[in-house]
């Protein structure tokens, strides 16, 4: 066994005793233990019995005090000052060394054995299972690195990445004696005058606190209790100390690319804030006001006034863990507030593993844990939107510079060779379609190709990753067919259809133009999808039914609404062309029957259309397709009768003529006058705009045409 540190507990005597009274409630809606300790305050007890320690802190024996000065020093990570703290003691820091030295040196001497014995691939589970155990005994430092770790696939071989997602914080609870002189200490207050019942149990432990439900004597409201373990402050800074050395010596001797010094140091950070209560508190607080009005999304009240560093009070939410129940409608949700999270509002909830998932007793999305929040800038944003639009589209040369701007590639790097890679990594995800892509199976395939390139991922896109990566694992758990990124891109289409973002539009008119030419079949896939980004069941079944009323209805509320001002001038842009297309080609049709009934009239008749305006033709019949709402089938028929060939004028314009018919029309103006009456005032300027365009186009090749 390794050398454990001396612990500096028990604690000294509490200020007040208490008589537990232990009682079964038969009111299970109320609560969700058997067990509730009733506080009273008897004139004198016995001192509180914290003889036996935990299993957990046991094994990383971590338990010893840092000064209140030192203590102090500590709120915000900083490497020189644990550096400082611990100088002073030297041996702590040889006993902890010698105890994870001695831990982590037999499992790789097994592995060594395993290569010389030629069983490493026999036994490649086997130890990567052990590695699990390993980092869990040693404690919530290596707990919480390994999580971090799990979404690195620069840091380590892909292979290793299943196994170490799979780590958990249900870790042994420490004792609640520990934990209610704690709560003294810190609201200095006795523990009755605070709470009316306390459990007398945690109904949930975890690598860095553990949970109690209570009621308040305030005002009676049930709230869970957050308690911080003792010395976990003392256990991290001393395990992140020695970890970041490490890293550096690992760094030299192995020559990575990445810094794997500023890895640590980067999630140590984040491990300090964490372990600050009112921090999370306040980014609760903040997380509520952002996202506690979307609809089916709990975000549970903070109580401030009895919150410390050390111990959070929260409102208690009732319900189950939503990975052990089967509802897809609440992974949409879920999906929804995540999309608002990271592209709205750029603040979202970095650690969204199954625990901090609940479904509510009344079939609502519930957030809880606070202590691991990210923050996503505009400029990301807008990079991660322009990465997925590009992935999507497959244009591979787009998304490696993406990737440049998103900080996974140096601008240095070789962007054809990216390309390439890229290429090979996403081409057969993707040739699937969008709603049929796995963002597991692209993280795993894109993990590979990282290693192997030795690239960089930034830590805001690990916990963008992670937090994606977890809804998909809760919904495939019982629906192995859900894809997440199939669920999100509706709303990345949305967004770019209707953001007033420079980058964003510019990025949309690049998308929809190559070399001059619409791409209008980019255009209906991204409305289409856009379409899907409902929450509402009704509404999102009717269009995935393809419903075509419903589908003409949103599409015309889009065109027509203040945020689909960009789209509707391109789309009018496109129309005109198709106008003055169409003109030419019935000036064409007209020439050619004249002609040919000419005597000595040539077999061939010069048309005055060009290959452009043939395009703008075909064009504007897709667009008419696109709003009269013609079903997908009946689309393909009519654009397969000119794909793949070049096409007379003539039959250009029989085509167009043949495109909708005259029932379909009329539904189409049925539906028009459905709509608001303002969406009907903007449609009414349409003619006048579209009017403006299409004698602006007419000038201009007029003009053209005299000069040239």
């Amino acid at each position: 066994m390794p050398l454990l540190i001396s612990p500096a507990w028990p604690p000294p005597p509490s200020r007040l005793g208490y008589s537990i009274l232990h009682r079964y409630r038969k009111n299970a809606a109320n609560f969700n233990f058997r067990r509730t300790l009733l506080l009273t305050t008897p004139p004198h007890s016995s001192s509180r019995n914290v003889e036996n320690v935990d299993t957990f802190t046991k094994y990383s024996g971590y338990l010893f005090q840092l000064s209140s000065s030192e203590a102090e020093s500590l709120t915000e990570y900083n490497v020189a000052k644990i550096s400082a703290i611990y100088q002073k003691k030297p041996l702590i820091v040889l006993r902890r060394l010698f105890q994870t030295a001695t831990t982590f040196g037999k499992w790789f001497a097994l592995r060594f054995i395993d290569n010389l014995t030629e069983r490493a691939d026999q036994m490649f589970e086997v130890r990567a299972e052990e590695l699990r155990k390993i980092l869990v005994e040693l404690g919530p430092a290596y707990i919480k690195i390994a999580q971090a770790i799990s979404s690195r696939p620069d840091l380590i071989p892909p292979s290793y990445l299943d196994e170490l997602s799979l780590l958990q914080d249900q870790i042994a609870p420490f004792s609640s004696n520990v934990a209610f002189d704690m709560i003294e200490k810190e609201l200095d207050l006795p523990i009755d005058a605070v709470f009316s019942e306390i459990s007398p149990e945690p109904v949930a432990a975890a690598s860095l606190g553990q949970v109690y439900q209570a009621r308040l004597r305030s005002n009676g409201k049930l709230v869970a209790v957050k308690v911080q373990r003792p010395g976990v402050q003392a256990a991290i800074s001393l395990d992140i100390l020695i970890l970041h050395y490490l890293a550096g010596f690992i760094r030299r001797a192995g020559k990575f690319n990445t810094d794997l010094q500023a890895v640590v140091d980067e999630w140590a950070s984040s491990l300090f804030r964490e372990m600050d209560y009112k921090r999370e508190a306040n980014n609760g607080l903040k997380f509520r006001q952002l996202y506690g009005g979307i609809k089916d999304v709990v975000v549970p009240e903070m109580f401030m006034n009895q919150t410390t560093s050390k111990v959070l009070v929260m409102q208690w939410v009732e319900g189950q863990k939503l990975a052990e129940v089967k509802d897809l409608y609440l992974i949409e949700v879920g999906v929804y507030c995540s999309f608002n999270q990271l592209l709205e509002c750029g603040f979202y909830h970095a650690d969204p593993h199954p625990g901090n998932l609940l479904r509510t007793d009344d079939g609502k999305l519930a957030y809880l844990d606070f202590g691991m929040m990210g923050e996503f800038k505009q400029e990301l944003r807008d990079g991660f939107i322009e990465a997925c639009l590009h992935l999507v589209n497959r244009d591979y040369d787009a998304l490696a510079k993406d990737f440049v701007t998103l900080g996974l590639l140096p601008p240095t790097a070789d962007k054809d060779a990216v390309t390439q890679a890229l290429t090979g990594v996403f081409r057969d995800a993707v040739a699937r379609g969008v709603r049929n892509i796995s963002f597991g199976d692209l993280l795993g395939n894109l993990g590979v190709t990282m290693y192997k390139f030795k690239f960089q991922i930034p830590s805001y896109f690990s916990l963008v990753i992670r937090s994606l990566a977890v809804l998909e694992g809760i919904a495939i758990s019982f629906d192995r067919n859900y894809k997440v990124l199939g669920s999100t891109y509706p709303w990345i289409a949305r967004k770019v259809l209707t953001d007033n973002s420079l980058k964003l539009q510019s990025s949309l008119q690049a998308l929809l133009y190559k070399d001059g030419v619409f791409r209008i079949d980019r255009l209906e896939s991204l409305v289409t999808e856009s379409l899907r980004a409902r929450t509402e069941t009704s509404i999102r079944k009717q269009i995935e039914d393809g419903d075509s009323r419903i589908i003409v209805k949103e599409v015309l509320s889009f065109t027509l609404n203040e945020k689909g001002a960009f789209v509707r001038e391109i789309l009018l842009d496109e129309f005109a062309k198709g106008l003055d297309a169409l003109g030419l080609a019935t000036l064409d049709s007209m020439a050619s029957l004249v002609t040919s009934n000419l005597p000595f009239s040539g077999s061939q008749s010069s048309s005055i259309m060009t290959d452009e305006d043939i395009t703008n033709l075909r064009t504007l019949q897709r667009i008419v397709l696109l709003l009269s709402g013609v079903r997908e089938n009946s689309r393909n028929q009519v654009v397969g009768a000119y794909n793949g060939q070049k096409m007379s004028s003539n039959g250009a314009f029989l085509v167009l003529y043949q495109s909708v018919s005259i029932e379909e029309l009329q539904r189409l103006l049925a539906i028009i006058m459905e709509l608001p009456q303002d969406l009907q005032q903007q449609l009414l300027q349409l003619p006048a705009d579209l009017a403006a365009k299409l004698v602006s186009r007419l000038t201009a090749r007029t003009v053209r045409r005299i000069f040239l």
